[in-house]
């Protein structure tokens, strides 16, 4: 027997059960398979547990700077099981939310692994979905007139060094540790190793990170890299750049051991694990596109600005088609996919005013292009900078590292870009992707009253320093 919906939808993750909401909303009967959990990567295994872990590791490294602050503690211990506990509760919670929202909006939910069918006796185009149920129980055969494919994606494993789940670690298996290393090497200095630096060295694990680019963060603007990494080897974290990980001289005994080679020279390296952290590839195999004309393209699905592949009724949004791999953005990519098949006008999305996180510590955010970007596209640029230590209630937190950064265009007086690192950044970046979706001038942002004292401050001050018109630095 064979379902009909509107739209059917292929993973249940940010972008797939935010696309389904919008769906229902619009009146289209909807429906999501899903192989494991609602909520997907996000909130299983990435953005959620992974946020929960830092907020304990902040806590925990606050708790022994408290005599800084006049409050005395003695005694303080990390019980590692219940920052797990805690960990999960958040996700139980969350995830239990999700599925409210489903039966809120009549969506159905389907728990099993679907597949694209080609052309058959339940439509003459490809598009039917076969659903192997979890359970055992009979395919599920769906029939919409419309697909999303929504299956994010899983970390990238990196050639002769695959995660066994012991002493060789992905992302997954890191957030289910039971006990905390003495020691873990890092490969891989983007944004997921290094919040896992950060967090794992607060904790009280000796931390190495290995970046085979010449700084680590190598997609954030320069500075921005720079001065994450003077704090982070300042904490006691050792960072090295430039180095190429040999796999195959890899002793994976009680103390593991590799070489890495370092402008011609090789050097061995030791710690209890290696937690690999070198990017993320899509989950398009096992979903059927062989049965349909959908191109994919260095392993990432291939679609226009509505997110509609070459199958015009099947869409793919999320890590599967590649660029920003972010929850929020597949949430957006979804949002506006649904709004296309129900005949809507959306706006397609500009990358260039997408928030972008770092919730390390110090924490790092950014929207726009970066000094170097805007440079190379021959843009006349104007820089205004402002540190947080000039910020009172930088001193009140007792964080004062890092600083504000707009990339402005001179001939324009557009702002191209705007990167923080420092205190909080993570949640003040907000006010920057709004300057840039309103096109506006570091005129107006420092024109924009700032409550006192508060961390935006910095915001204004690089805005009017943009001008040379800084108040307090």
């Amino acid at each position: 027997m064979a379902t009909e919906y509107d739209l059917v939808i292929l993973g249940g993750g940010t972008g797939g059960y935010v696309a389904a909401i919008r769906a229902s909303q619009l009146g289209l009967k909807t429906a999501i398979v899903e192989k494991r959990k609602l909520g997907g990567t996000c909130l299983h295994k990435g953005c959620i547990p992974s946020k929960a872990l830092l907020r304990s590791a902040e806590v925990f490294r606050m708790t022994k700077k408290a005599a800084e602050y006049g409050v005395n503690i003695s005694g303080a211990e990390l019980q590692f099981s219940q920052v797990q506990n805690r960990k999960q509760k958040i996700v139980d919670q969350l995830y239990r939310g999700v599925k409210q929202l489903m039966k809120k909006g009549k969506i159905d939910v389907y728990e099993g692994i679907g597949r694209i069918l080609g052309p058959s006796i339940f439509s003459p185009i490809p598009g039917t979905v076969s659903v192997e149920m979890a359970n055992g129980d009979e395919n599920e055969m769906l029939v919409p007139k419309n697909v999303i494919i929504a299956t994010g994606s899983r970390p990238r494993p990196l050639p002769g060094l695959e995660p066994d789940g012991v002493n060789i670690l992905s992302s997954d298996e890191a957030l289910e540790l039971e006990s905390l290393p003495a020691s873990i090497l890092i490969v891989g200095g983007g944004v997921i190793g290094i919040e896992w630096a950060s967090m794992l060295h607060d904790f009280g694990v000796e931390v190495t990170v290995l970046e085979y680019a010449d700084r680590i963060l190598p997609t954030e603007d320069r500075d921005i890299s720079k001065e994450m990494q003077a704090q982070l080897v300042k904490r006691g974290i050792r960072i090295v750049t430039g180095v190429k990980v040999m796999p195959d001289s890899l002793e994976n005994e009680e103390t593991i051991r590799i070489q890495a080679e370092k402008d011609g020279e090789m050097e061995t390296f030791a710690a209890e694990k290696i937690l690999i952290s070198v990017g993320r590839q899509a989950n398009v195999e096992g979903i059927g596109l062989e049965n349909s004309d959908i191109q994919i393209e260095n392993g990432y699905i291939i679609t226009n600005n509505m997110y509609q592949t070459k199958e015009s009724h099947i869409y793919a949004i999320g890590d599967v088609i590649g660029g920003l791999q972010l929850a929020h953005v597949a949430s957006h990519e979804g949002i506006t996919a649904v709004e296309h098949i129900a005949g809507q006008e959306p706006f397609p999305l500009d990358d260039t005013v997408v928030p972008k996180c770092i919730y390390s510590s110090p924490e790092a955010a950014s929207v726009g292009l970066t000094e170097e970007e805007a440079k190379s596209a021959g843009r006349n640029v104007k820089i205004g900078k402002f540190p947080f230590q000039a910020i009172g209630k930088a001193l009140v937190y007792g964080e004062t590292a890092g600083f504000v950064k707009i990339v402005a265009d001179r001939d324009s007086d557009d702002i191209l870009g705007i990167h923080m690192i420092g205190p909080h950044v993570t949640e003040l970046i907000s006010e920057a992707g709004l300057a840039k979706v309103l096109d506006a001038t570091p005129w107006e942002v420092g024109q924009t009253i700032h409550p006192h004292p508060t961390l935006s401050e910095a915001i204004g001050e690089a805005a009017l320093a943009a001008d040379g018109k800084a108040i307090h630095f």
